[in-house]
């Protein structure tokens, strides 16, 4: 039993980035299409697909790197865990090193940047933070 497959989302990325993978599958589920769809948006992965694989299924990454092999992405933490959410309203959201990266949010309308949800004026669950 897994008590936080974001965090194991999350982790599964940063250890495939380590070892410049082009790819990397996790647990397929709503928050997890969520968050890579927010991340293929900003532009920080090249794509995602989920895959048909026994009774849970897999989401497969496709990690993005720069011309000269340069990680895009070179921080990625989860803030809110099941121990402590976090929550933050529209005003409160962080500016993730001075917009330069970005906030993911589960609001009641999806998972969502944080610029989304300043266009949109919503706040919910800080999950990660990208840079």
């Amino acid at each position: 039993m897994m008590t936080d497959p974001i965090s194991d989302m999350l982790t599964r990325m940063r250890n495939a980035l380590n070892v410049r993978s082009t790819s990397v599958d996790v647990r397929l589920s709503k928050m997890a299409q969520g968050i890579a769809r927010v991340l293929k948006d900003e532009g920080y992965i090249t794509d995602f697909k989920a895959l048909e694989a026994g009774v849970q299924g897999k989401l497969r990454v496709y990690l993005k790197y720069g011309p000269e092999g340069e990680m895009v992405i070179t921080e990625i933490t989860r803030q809110s865990k099941p121990s402590r959410r976090i929550y933050r309203g529209v005003a409160e959201i962080p500016r993730v090193c001075n917009g330069l990266g970005i906030a993911i949010l589960s609001t009641p309308r999806g998972v969502m940047s944080d610029r989304e949800c300043r266009r949109e004026k919503v706040g919910g669950e800080l999950l990660c933070t990208v840079a």
